[in-house]
């Protein structure tokens, strides 16, 4: 509901429709290698694809569960919510003349000044920002469960030692890229990859190359090492229609595994 009623507002702003020209007709002749790597990255990311807490998370689902539709929904609904956003952002931008290739702090910078000009703006961005901030704590949540589940399930410590250990080993890894936001100058400037700052590198090589990299080693995984008959046979268990023909005797199964060994 927030989501559509900041979308409102943006696209209704004066200067609102450069906005939604630049966000609707892309200019192709910029796109380059590296910004489809970090868009690559992006979807990755929102969809934790090539992350450990997708298996993570998956070893705690019923054997019953709808693998393939939960799959879907969750592809659908994160692309959908994608897109929204750039509605919220792009309009709005560019009736207050902001810069597009601002990045990831948009969010921060455009919004504030989006709800300024709402009624009851201040309310409304106080509690979108809640929103946001559980948002980030959720996912937080889910990359400290991986490290997390590896102690409790392996080393068989106890839960709240495990948390406590994992979090403060990222809390101290954090430190630099919390530093190269400002407070020391050589993490500040440092350039890597293309990116600046210590925190822009990490961000490059962490949230962009290591999850196709971890997609990848997943793929070959699946479809050379445990199999495709095995996945196939636990996707369904919650999913029967997975083996069942579809035309002759081709069935989703049989795609998925050409699509698993060999196109992605």
């Amino acid at each position: 509901v927030l989501i559509f009623l900041i979308i409102i507002r943006s696209v209704t702003l004066d200067g609102a429709v450069k906005g939604l020209v630049f966000y609707l007709k892309p200019d192709f002749s910029k796109l380059t290698f590296k910004i489809v790597l970090e868009a690559l990255g992006q979807a990755f990311f929102s969809l934790s694809l090539g992350m450990g807490l997708m298996i993570t998370y998956g070893s705690y689902l019923s054997k019953k569960e709808n693998l393939f539709v939960s799959g879907i929904w969750v592809a659908v609904l994160d692309t959908m919510i994608a897109i929204l956003a750039g509605f919220m952002i792009f309009p709005a931008l560019f009736a207050l003349g902001g810069n597009p290739e601002a990045g990831t702090g948009l969010v921060f910078a455009t919004l504030p000044k989006i709800f300024a000009q709402m009624p009851g703006g201040i309310a409304i961005g106080t509690v979108f920002f809640i929103l946001l901030s559980i948002a980030a704590l959720t996912s937080t949540i889910s990359l400290l469960e991986v490290a997390t589940a590896y102690f409790v399930d392996e080393q068989k410590m106890a839960r709240k030692i495990a948390v406590w250990i994992v979090a403060v080993i990222v809390f101290i890894l954090g430190v630099p890229s919390a530093l190269a936001s400002g407070g020391n100058t050589f993490l500040t400037e440092m350039t890597l990859f293309g990116q600046e700052s210590f925190f822009g590198i990490m961000d490059f090589i962490w949230g962009n190359l290591s999850l196709q990299i971890g997609a990848l080693l997943l793929a070959i995984f699946m479809g050379f090492v445990w199999k495709t008959e095995n996945v196939a046979a636990e996707i369904s268990k919650g999913f029967p229609q997975f083996t069942a023909p579809l035309i002759g005797n081709i069935s989703l199964k049989h795609i998925w595994a050409i699509l698993i060994k060999y196109i992605i």
